[in-house]
This record gives C-alpha cells, sequence and structure tokens, in this order.
C-alpha cells in the first residue's frame, strides 16, 4: 500500500510530549515496516491543532499528493491530523486514512475514537472553566491565597507564550532548512550543466520533475530564496 506521511508539531513546542517530530517520524516508519507500506512522501505543519487540517498548507499538500497517486494518507496520532470529530469525518470523504498507533483500525473505529476523544475534552474544558471561574470568585472576594494562585497562573501563561513564539519561529526556519537542503544536489548539478538564471534554473528543476515542499513547481523567487538558505553563489 502506498502511503503519505502527515505530521504536525505545534507551535508550543511537543518534544516533551512524545509528539514531537522525530518521535511521529517513528511511528510512521515501524508501523510502514511492520505493514508493508511504501512511503512515497512526507509533509510537515507547524501549527495548532486549533486550525482546520485544510486551512494547513502542508495537510492540503499531502491530501493532494494521496489524491493524485492514490495512497493512504497516514499520520502518527489521530490528533495530529485533528481534534475536531468532524474535520477527521470531513477527510475520510476525501482520502483513506491509517493511524501508526492502530494501524488495523478502520474508517468506523476512528469515527467513534475521535468522537470520544473530543467529548473527553470538552468535559475536561468544561471543569476546567468552571474551576478557574470559581478561583477567580474567591481571588475578587479578598481570598490572599486564590489571588496568588491567579497570579502565578497568569505569569505563567505569560511566559509560555513568549517561549512558543521563539519556538514557532525556530521550528518554520528548521522546516525550511531542512527542505531547502534536499534541494541542494539538484540545484547544484543544474549550475554544474550551465544555468545561470534563477528562471533556468526553476525550469531545469521543473524538467527533472522536482517539486517545492508543498509539491507546486518552482519559480525564480523560489530558487532565489533556495539559493540564499543554503549559501550558494549564484549568478
Amino acid at each position: 500500500m502506498k502511503i503519505v506521511a502527515y505530521y504536525r508539531v505545534s507551535t508550543n513546542g511537543q518534544g516533551k510530549s512524545g509528539l514531537g517530530l522525530e518521535a511521529q517520524t517513528e511511528y510512521v516508519r515501524v508501523a510502514a515496516e511492520s505493514n508493508g507500506w511504501n512511503i512515497i512522501g512526507e509533509f510537515t505543519d507547524t501549527a495548532s491543532g486549533s486550525i482546520a487540517p485544510t486551512d494547513r498548507d502542508q495537510c492540503k499538500a499531502a491530501l493532494d499528493a494521496c489524491a493524485k497517486h492514490g495512497a493512504t494518507l497516514v499520520v502518527a496520532k489521530l490528533d495530529r491530523l485533528s481534534r475536531d470529530v468532524e474535520d477527521i469525518a470531513g477527510l475520510m470523504k476525501r482520502v483513506p486514512f491509517k493511524v501508526a498507533t492502530m494501524p488495523t483500525a478502520d474508517s468506523f473505529q476512528l469515527h467513534i475514537y475521535a468522537a470520544l476523544a473530543q467529548q473527553e475534552r470538552e468535559f475536561i474544558a468544561q471543569r476546567t472553566t468552571a474551576a478557574l471561574a470559581s478561583l477567580k470568585s474567591k481571588a475578587n472576594a479578598g481570598d490572599k491565597e486564590a489571588q496568588a494562585k491567579v497570579a502565578r497562573r497568569d505569569a505563567g501563561r505569560a511566559v509560555a507564550h513568549a517561549k512558543g513564539t521563539t519556538a514557532a519561529t525556530a521550528a518554520a526556519q528548521a522546516v525550511a532548512d531542512t527542505n531547502a537542503e534536499a534541494l541542494r544536489q539538484a540545484i547544484q548539478s543544474g549550475m554544474f550543466e550551465g544555468v545561470t538564471t534563477l528562471l533556468g534554473m526553476a525550469n531545469y528543476l521543473n524538467a527533472k520533475g522536482i517539486t517545492t515542499a508543498r509539491g507546486s513547481e518552482f519559480a525564480p523567487m523560489t530558487v532565489k530564496r533556495t539559493v540564499e538558505r543554503l549559501g550558494l553563489t549564484f549568478p
């Protein structure tokens, strides 16, 4: 079975949660080897799970690749695709997909799992909201301990937001560096063969059937950004 692997890391970093990029790729690799799947493409988004899959650039590219090659979409865990049961149901109508940690689960089982997981998250959110409202009410009434807890919570959120923004930028740059490095040999081959313009290099790569990380054809500006990221000297 041909598969397209899709990975997602959130903007607040997920290495500590076990859902970092390295862990996800390992889940998919093991599942592919165990089930005889052939990985024909890999796509990675750095985005919050609250963003719909069809609004993420690399997820859309992965879906297009599945449709183009008659492949199955595979994710490490279901929430890497979406935490919303409606999103899952909609994607099931577009492409077949598998979850590496539940490789034998069919569409019906995955749908039920998604629905139960969403229900549990909603219950947790309701309990958290109620507890926070009670805490704030006590703080407003002058409870010193409650006021201290609210202050610590606000300070922690401010620090987490600052770290998340930095991590998101670093992750995006790392992905761009990786995508550029994958093109180094092809670009250097074009230069060796006498390609001297950005348009010429774009045409060269397109003629070779090489696509951008998003699966589209190269344009001169795309080549320019890639060459600059690689630190290559190009006429």
